[in-house]
């Protein structure tokens, strides 16, 4: 056998198998991406609370404490139910998990502060929070502005997201925002936007 017939046996073994390879780690690849797609529920438990609970404070009636800090950012969380009975939260910092539904915030009627970026929501609706004052919604992929209305919220974020008209804003109601985010969103125009109080708009 010459040393070319050599060669080129060499090469034929060689290419079939470094294409399979090519081959499976394309099938693997896909397998991955459809895994991540796959919806596992993973509600927030006990443990996850306690580990991001702090700043103890007093509550209202001043006669006991309770924690009103929350931080569960990239937990993978899919339901936070969990929240409704922890009234005395202020600050709440839920980013970076798989929500779609707020509605267990709604009980939490002393919050101050909300961050839930990088999220799942498609809504930003939530009851009225008169104590809300600095909401952040930014990187979800919410479609409108219906729902919000929370008296003494000054600062609002929902850049990074699918809204192409700004609907719901009610003056009445949001007489004190002065800070407006809504960039990276899809809007067409600024028709409905009227706050008395807005100084801040960034599109």
């Amino acid at each position: 056998m010459s040393d070319d017939e050599d060669l080129e046996e060499y090469d034929t073994d060689q290419d079939e198998p470094e294409e399979e390879k090519e081959n499976k780690e394309a099938e693997e690849g896909e397998r991955r991406e459809g895994k991540k797609e796959e919806f596992i529920p993973n509600p927030i438990t006990e443990d996850t609370m306690k580990e991001g609970l702090s700043l103890l404070c007093k509550t209202g009636s001043g006669l006991s404490h309770a924690y009103v800090k929350l931080e569960a950012k990239d937990k993978e969380l899919t339901d936070i139910s969990l929240l409704s009975s922890y009234i005395h939260l202020r600050y709440v910092d839920l980013s970076g998990n798989r929500l779609s539904d707020l509605s267990p915030l709604n009980h939490l009627t002393h919050l101050l502060w909300l961050k839930i970026d990088h999220n799942r929501l498609q809504s930003a609706r939530m009851s009225e929070l008169p104590y809300l004052q600095i909401a952040s919604f930014a990187y979800n992929q919410i479609t409108d502005t219906e729902g919000i209305g929370h008296p003494r919220l000054g600062s609002l974020d929902l850049k990074g997201n699918n809204i192409k008209k700004i609907t719901g804003l009610d003056p009445q109601k949001l007489g004190n925002l002065h800070t407006l985010e809504l960039r990276g969103n899809q809007l067409e125009s600024t028709l409905g936007l009227e706050l008395p109080k807005l100084k801040n708009l960034f599109l």
